[in-house]
């Protein structure tokens, strides 16, 4: 699980092009690496999002190739250039089921969490209607069955 944050938790991505800016390119660095997305949300000032690497995969260089893309991305729409956009990130290798579980419940209920939306399935900028679509029922029951708020991740983020 990682969570990336901009730099002095700024709202760069403070509109729905943007933050699907963000979602695209998460996604496809993702498909390029040959990481698998388990779940995901995008907000204007950082991301969470589960996934599973390839044998080889290294998260710091995973990261890095994303923060540059959303900053070189974000820099030219506003004809900038150089300008840091992301700042950091946290990351934790899920190494129990119930972890895992609650982990994705927390991710996809982010949104909610923030009060952007009363159900997840909503916020077009997570994997929650995704999930809904893709996944069968009996698993989805599951992962929604695990708490998400007492999940200790970095996430003091106001968007």
């Amino acid at each position: 699980m990682i969570t990336g944050a901009t730099l002095g938790k700024g709202l760069f991505f403070y509109d729905e092009e943007l933050l699907a800016l963000m979602q695209n390119l998460l996604l496809e660095r993702m498909e390029e690496n040959g990481w698998t997305p388990h779940a995901w949300a995008c907000f204007s000032n950082h991301y969470h999002v589960v996934m599973m690497s390839p044998e080889d995969g290294n998260i710091g260089l995973w990261v890095k190739g994303l923060h540059s893309k959303l900053a070189i991305a974000l820099n030219k729409m506003d004809g900038l250039s150089g300008r840091k956009v992301m700042y950091q990130f946290w990351d934790k290798c899920i190494s129990y089921d119930n972890s895992y579980y609650a982990r994705l419940n927390y991710v996809m209920n982010n949104p909610v969490k923030h009060g952007l939306v009363q159900d997840a399935g909503r916020y077009p900028f997570c994997s929650a209607s995704w999930f809904k679509k893709n996944t069968p029922g009996v698993f989805q029951n599951k992962v929604a069955s695990y708490p998400y708020d007492t999940v200790n991740e970095p996430d003091d983020f106001d968007v």
